[in-house]
């Protein structure tokens, strides 16, 4: 395979639960091996707690990110970095008034086919949010169950 520019007007663009998200490079560009996404993530937005079999890096370009990594809460902004090995429970939510630009790193590139089908098939939120837990099983993405009710 040749190698690949990807222009600010380029690349696939999905709406991942009102989140854009930009493949910058896939998983079929690189075999699999590794993949780059670039997400918009505005506050109070993100994934509830989950955890998966690949490891993930997150630097964030703009903005501020609240991360929960194994259950430590920590602040990430602008020019910060977080690497989470695969199988570490994490959350992260928007936490600044504009929306935080995150470039995402996954090796192998695992998770391009969640965001995919989450972008096909949940349409509607909150209507369809109970879709994504069978999504990500599929995808081999564990989310973590949140508070019971009494």
């Amino acid at each position: 395979m040749a190698g690949r520019t990807v222009r600010r007007s380029d690349g696939e663009t999905l709406n991942v639960l009102g989140m854009p998200l930009r493949f910058l490079c896939d998983a079929h560009e690189t075999a699999g091996a590794w993949s780059l996404m670039e997400e918009d993530i505005p506050a109070g937005h993100g994934p509830p707690p989950h955890r998966h079999d690949w490891d993930e890096a997150y630097y964030v370009i703009s903005g501020a990110l609240d991360f929960q990594m194994d259950g430590e809460m920590v602040r990430i902004e602008a020019g910060d970095f977080a690497y989470l090995p695969r199988n570490t429970i994490h959350a992260f939510k928007g936490a600044s008034k504009e929306s935080a630009r995150v470039l995402i790193f996954a090796a192998p590139a695992h998770s391009s086919g969640f965001f995919k089908d989450v972008n096909r098939e949940v349409r509607l939120v909150p209507q369809d949010l109970a879709k994504v837990p069978e999504i990500g099983q599929r995808h081999g993405i564990e989310f973590m169950p949140g508070p019971q009710a009494t």
